[in-house]
């Protein structure tokens, strides 16, 4: 029973601060501008992903709206192979983005297993992949990643996004149609503040917007980011919730909540919000499941935890939702699954950054290997 204790104890310290740490929620994202504050993006996908993919092949490709305004949130955009994300990356404000992949001399036509690193691809791995923007509320075209993308145009071309009437969510609120002319003017001002690196222009924008209309919800989750990366945090959950009660249907506060509450480790109201956000869209991301998860167990909710964490980790090959792997080893060696939760550790340190969470996997690494019979799987 110590043993356990321990593991846990010690690794859900290193779950949570890694997690916020990533999550979009730092001053220092907010001096970055509109391309870093993900952590992803145009440039950032360079910083960022090349720690992963470490080769000379990469893809590009840009996300547009038709008859729309691109989001201020990065796109998602997914590599499916054979009906499995392979690959996951973001474009930033500007629609652009990159697919990082190694070099590799097995130009086939096949997705073949890897035998690198479980978060490495080769460019070669995903021909015969397909391409696409993941948005809530919008229907995405998508492109084929063919022989000839490698051999001779790495340019995959523009992905559409279109919006879904049909949809029950969006991450643009419908109160944007409705808003005044002069919300929308603070709205629009705000933006261009934001792309010119402006945080404090843009906040005070936003906050004249929503008291021009204060039903504006697109306008107060924009106030929230803001005011989240200005370091306001309680601020900023005022914003995102009155988001949500001006439109209950608008998905992206969701998110900002369940990462504002866990850093208060106000359990129930993360689990609040991401089966809400889930519920609206069943998709979800990395990120919600992970938090889905981070809050569930924290409730005791061992089994609805696990699932979650799975999820995450099942859409999510370059874990861009931090931790998710610790943390499921946390619950695995819980309940006496040690050479599983041993693997998943072994798995994380392979795409981890160096330094005092890392430090710490490697000790309870070395503590499960006492209890795992060696060979075990």
């Amino acid at each position: 029973m110590r043993f356990k204790l321990f593991l846990v104890a010690a690794m859900v310290m290193g779950v949570w601060t890694g997690a916020y740490a990533q999550a979009g929620g730092s001053a220092a994202a907010a001096a970055a501008g509109p391309e870093k504050t993900s952590g992803f993006g145009k440039d950032a996908n360079y910083d960022s992903l090349q720690a992963h993919q470490r080769g000379g092949i990469a893809f590009t490709g840009k996300v547009a709206v038709s008859n729309g305004m691109m989001p201020w949130d990065p796109i998602p955009v997914v590599v499916t192979c054979n009906g499995k994300v392979r690959y996951r990356t973001e474009a930033d404000a500007k629609g652009n983005f990159t697919i990082a992949g190694e070099s590799s001399n097995d130009m086939g036509s096949e997705v073949v297993p890897t035998n690198a690193s479980v978060h490495e691809v080769t460019a070669s791995q995903m021909i015969g992949c397909d391409v696409r923007a993941s948005v809530p509320g919008f229907k995405s075209t998508s492109q084929h990643i063919a022989n000839l993308n490698i051999m001779d145009n790495m340019d995959l071309g523009t992905i559409t996004l279109t919006p879904d009437e049909m949809a029950t969510t969006s991450t643009v609120s419908a109160s944007y149609a409705t808003a005044s002319k002069d919300a929308i003017k603070r709205y629009d001002k705000a933006r261009a503040e934001w792309m010119n690196k402006n945080i404090n222009g843009a906040e005070k924008d936003l906050q004249k917007a929503v008291q021009i209309d204060p039903k504006f919800a697109d306008a107060w989750y924009e106030l929230g980011k803001m005011q989240q990366q200005n370091n306001k945090m309680q601020q900023a959950l005022a914003s995102y919730q009155t988001a949500t009660t001006a439109d209950p249907k608008f998905i992206s506060p969701y998110e900002r909540i369940a990462e504002l509450a866990a850093q208060k480790k106000q359990w129930q109201v993360v689990t609040n919000a991401t089966e809400t956000a889930l519920t609206l869209d069943p998709e979800g991301t990395p990120q919600l499941w992970y938090f889905d998860a981070v809050g569930n167990y924290n409730l005791g909710k061992v089994d609805v935890a696990e699932a979650s964490a799975r999820k995450s980790l099942a859409m999510d090959p370059q874990h861009l939702a931090p931790n998710t792997e610790q943390l499921l080893a946390v619950m695995l060696a819980g309940q006496g699954q040690y050479a599983e939760a041993l693997q998943h550790l072994k798995n994380s340190l392979t795409y981890m950054k160096p330094g005092p969470n890392t430090e710490l996997i490697k000790q309870q690494i070395a503590q499960l290997e006492k209890v795992v019979p060696q060979g075990s799987k």
